[in-house]
């Protein structure tokens, strides 16, 4: 869905759809670099994630794998609850394993900090966090992120696998939602 659909609907677009691609493929080029010679898991986190993992993945030039999570710490709205929720563990054994979580946005960091302990526990080589967006005012819990595409405003966001209610995770480009909508 490209963001003239929706353009009563946002306050204005922070990423297009091609700054979103370029970004990607540099931070893409820069987990290659660091795991030069390693077997890399990267592991997204539903839903989300799933356009950010997509197209991070496609900008590899190198063999990887790849499983899947989905943790919840949101209900319906635009405020996390804290509570964090596994209701897809991997299917992957990390023991060993050189790990990089992917995830569209780092909001709070209690999940994103939930969700590293977790997987640490589980005796991984390494595990590390890519997002390509991250909330540095909205942050109530330190997370130590490597890979960020970039820092945003504490504004709800939507696009690019962001929601609102299930909406909005097809818009191509990422935007700030008008109050109204949400409101």
């Amino acid at each position: 869905m490209d963001s003239a659909h929706v353009e009563h609907d946002l306050v204005n677009v922070l990423f297009t759809e091609a700054q979103i691609q370029a970004r990607l493929k540099e931070m893409a080029a820069q987990i290659e670099q660091d795991y030069e010679g390693e077997e890399l898991l990267i592991v997204g986190i539903l839903r989300g994630a799933v356009m950010v993992m997509a197209d991070l993945a496609r900008s590899f030039t190198r063999h990887l794998e790849m499983d899947w999570m989905a943790v919840t710490s949101y209900g319906s709205g635009t405020k996390s609850s804290g509570v964090v929720r596994i209701l897809k563990d991997l299917d992957t054994d990390i023991s060993g394993r050189h790990v990089v979580i992917v995830d569209e946005i780092i909001d709070t960091g209690l999940t994103l900090s939930w969700l590293t302990s977790n997987l640490t526990s589980r005796n991984p080589a390494s595990v590390e966090i890519a997002t390509l967006l991250r909330k540095p005012e909205a942050l109530q819990m330190p997370v130590d992120v490597k890979y960020v595409g970039w820092d945003i405003p504490n504004e709800f966001v939507v696009g690019y696998g962001l929601d609102y209610r299930e909406k909005y995770r097809n818009l191509r480009d990422i935007g700030t939602l008008a109050p109204h909508v949400y409101s």
